[in-house]
């Protein structure tokens, strides 16, 4: 049904779609399926990539799926159909070829595209990371002494079809573009991201915010998040004392026999120095959990792209891994996300039973979804709907105007960066290379009184093949920074027209409070519990939002102080360079 193209050395087979393959072995495991193509190659496909064609009226093979399987699957895509349709009724475009912001401003004017950014990087500068990360991608299964994980065997408790591209109703060509892009507005346009339509998840059961704004009686949960008042407005509690989470190390495993290949990273946090492994699906499934969890409340950026061809690559596996890296800083440094259960057993965990009774725990969580907001406790009175609906506004606009900022900055860096890498650097070689020329054709006069000349233009031209090499590196030492740092910021800003779409929905509600009243829909003691939450939520956005600016004023003043150091180092350099070589020049 779809193209694959196989890894090479992984016992993949690639298949084109419409072609016919015959299949040897329906159910090899971890959602692969072993075929052969009319030339009689045999290897991998994934399951989800192929149709059984009827023999008979029935399937010649049931490709690992019971009835029950297929019945359950086919509940899902009738649960999307309807999800789908109701979203489309409400001009909520869902997809990451969309701009996540054009939903939330369809009634405002201009014309807000989305720019794909450093998400299209020139050729080599992806790959070109400054990172000291060990060249040694050992094909060990694991690190001795850390915990090694959910076992590779354990496929049906890690749900091991993640590993292989996706075509049913919730994922798509899972390998490639940004985890659940689609879901979280991440604008990068690509046809094949995963989306998570999250009423599949405990806490979306119900659309919009009314399960929190007009429950009866909200539950007394274990876990409180509270929400004070500070300097600067309304704040989270930030814990005593913080934590970093390391990722280093990235080996190659294997499983099903040695046919199937992965990396998995050691995670070390910083307050307890105890070393856990993880693969990449591994972080993906503690995205949608913090997704689901806090994603009505909290922006949660997308991981760092999947791939399926090249994975294995020495410098993907760099880039993942310092991209992973910022994502899990990211995480640690939120002081309601590091402090979740979900997180602190994902870095924590220390046996098999310790993470399977927790992951199945998260994936049971109730308090997710618009119920994350029943968890926080405002100690501040109440705010009026006028207030509470001039915050939201005062939220969307700054995020979005920062959103058009940064992808303007990410525009403009990448066209440096394809300057500095490609045009530049052949300019000031072509100006030293002609300067040698130059010093030549004098040489060939004869005339004994040029030698001093002729030797200086001559090292004047090398000089200028030098800058054309500092030039070309130059990015990867400030640019690349600066760059990382607004495509971070990209994934936050991407995620804001969800929330500020559920709180704008909860402030409707409340407007709408009074009409119920009158038809009896609702007791007036309803709507003073609707105006009490959606109060609540306002105080958890502004909370939020002072977070959201303290890091933001942070990681600005850093990376640009930083880009700027760069830039003066390159030019002193340059200059310094150049000194020498007019040095060489007789005075006259």
């Amino acid at each position: 049904m779809y193209d694959f193209a196989a890894e090479p050395g992984n016992n993949e087979l690639t298949v084109n779609e419409g072609e016919i393959i015959t299949i040897t072995n329906p159910d090899v495991g971890g959602g692969w399926l072993e075929g052969r193509n009319i030339k009689g190659e045999r290897g991998l496909v994934p399951t989800d990539y192929v149709e059984i064609l009827p023999r008979d009226g029935k399937d010649q093979f049931s490709c690992g799926n019971s009835v029950a399987d297929q019945a359950f699957l086919d509940s899902l895509s009738a649960s999307t159909a309807q999800a789908s349709s109701s979203a489309a009724s409400n001009n909520h475009q869902v997809g990451s070829g969309n701009d996540p912001w054009s939903a939330w401003s369809a009634s405002k004017s201009g014309n807000w595209e989305s720019s794909e950014g450093w998400g299209a990087q020139p050729e080599g500068a992806g790959a070109q990371r400054n990172t000291n990360t060990p060249n040694n991608w050992d094909t060990a299964f694991g690190h001795p002494q850390a915990y090694q994980g959910p076992a590779t065997g354990d496929d049906d408790d890690w749900d091991e079809d993640w590993d292989g591209p996706k075509s049913s109703s919730y994922f798509k060509d899972s390998e490639s573009a940004d985890a659940g892009g689609s879901q979280r507005g991440n604008s990068r346009a690509s046809s094949s991201s995963m989306k998570i339509p999250l009423n599949k998840f405990p806490g979306f059961a119900k659309p919009g915010t009314e399960q929190y704004l007009l429950a009866k009686q909200l539950a007394k949960p274990k876990e409180k998040i509270p929400i004070i008042v500070g300097d600067y407005g309304p704040m989270w509690v930030y814990p005593t004392s913080t934590f970093d989470c390391v990722v280093a190390d990235p080996r190659k495993g294997s499983k099903m026999y040695g046919l199937k290949s992965y990396i998995e990273y050691q995670l070390t946090p910083t307050n307890t120095n105890r070393s856990v492994n993880h693969r990449y699906k591994h972080f993906d499934w503690l995205y949608e959990r913090l997704l689901v969890k806090f994603g009505s409340a909290i922006p949660i950026p997308s991981l760092p792209d999947k791939q399926v061809t090249g994975r294995f690559e020495e410098e993907f596996i760099k880039m993942r891994m310092e991209r992973l890296q910022a994502w899990m800083t990211r995480m640690c440094r939120h002081p309601v996300i590091s402090e979740s259960e979900v997180f602190q057993q994902f870095l924590n965990f220390r046996d098999e039973k310790e993470w399977k009774t927790g992951k199945r725990k998260a994936e049971k969580d109730e308090l997710a979804g618009v119920m994350i907001f029943s968890t926080m406790e405002p100690e501040a009175p109440d705010l009026d709907l006028v207030e509470i609906e001039q915050k939201c506004e005062a939220v969307g606009k700054f995020t979005k105007a920062m959103d058009d900022g940064v992808k303007e900055l990410l525009t403009v860096g990448q066209e440096h960066w394809k300057r500095c890498t490609g045009p530049l650097p052949k300019e000031y070689q072509k100006i030293g290379k002609a300067l040698q020329s130059l010093a030549t054709v004098f040489s060939s006069s004869g005339y004994q009184g040029e030698t001093d000349l002729n030797d200086a233009i001559t090292e004047a031209g090398k000089t200028y093949e030098e800058i054309a090499s500092l030039v070309a590196e130059q990015p990867k030492k400030d640019l690349h920074f600066l760059m990382e740092c607004n495509h971070e910021y990209k994934g936050f800003l991407g995620c804001f027209p969800d929330i500020i779409g559920t709180h704008k929905g909860a402030i409707e509600k409340v407007k709408e409070s009074d009409k119920l009243v009158a038809t009896s829909k609702i007791t007036p003691q309803d709507k003073q519990n609707m105006v009490k939450r959606v109060s609540t939520m306002s105080y958890a956005l502004q909370a939020e939002m002072n977070h959201f600016h303290s890091n933001r004023i942070y990681d600005y003043n850093s990376v640009i102080r930083l880009y700027l150091e760069q830039q003066v180092q390159f030019y002193e350099t340059i200059a310094e360079k150049l000194r020498q070589a007019l040095s060489r020049f007789p005075v006259m």
